[in-house]
């Protein structure tokens, strides 16, 4: 049987299991080597990395093809407008191309959220708001580049659910394993 390991990362940590410069890694938190990351998120995004060691089932997860969606909480500086919850909607012109439709809608500070380690930088007199972006792409920073292009830079980026699975009951830091 497949192993499935669905692992809530930590801000910081690299999605891959050695790193020559001794930053932290999936090593740090996850015993078993037989799996790898389908997928990845930037060491500076958070949230959950699927980790399996089913060839088709990784492929599944990150082949474009298969636009398996995956919803992002996001931390925005600013208020973010009815208009730029609507241009998210229609998709953004970057300089990669247009991207696909989102699923885009204001939500309240989710209310399983850890606190970030180092926290982000909070301005006094500008305000954040969060949002729930659901993607079906999966280009190089994408959201970060989405929201920088409707002018509300994403503070803080945490990836809630790939497909059906989410980080639901898995605290920041551990991982739960499944069996397919």
């Amino acid at each position: 049987m497949p192993k499935i390991i669905l692992f809530n990362k930590p801000y910081g940590v690299l999605c891959q299991f050695t790193d020559q410069q001794g930053r932290a890694t999936l090593a740090d938190y996850i015993n078993d080597r037989n799996v790898y990351a389908a997928g990845r998120l930037d060491r500076d995004s958070e949230g959950l990395v699927v980790l399996t060691d089913d060839g088709r089932l990784a492929h599944k997860i990150t082949d474009p093809a298969n636009k398996m969606e995956k919803t992002y909480w996001v931390q925005l500086e600013h208020t973010i407008s009815d208009a730029a919850l609507q241009a998210l909607r229609e998709g953004i012109d970057l300089k990669d191309g247009r991207t696909a439709p989102a699923r885009a809608k204001r939500i309240a500070v989710p209310a399983t959220l850890w606190p970030r380690q180092p926290p982000i930088r909070q301005r006094k007199h500008i305000p954040t708001s969060w949002i729930a972006l659901a993607i079906s792409e999966g280009r190089n920073r994408q959201v970060r580049r989405m929201t920088a292009a409707v002018g509300f830079p994403t503070l803080r980026l945490i990836r809630y659910r790939v497909g059906s699975w989410t980080i639901d009951g898995i605290p920041c830091g551990e991982y739960a394993s499944l069996i397919r």
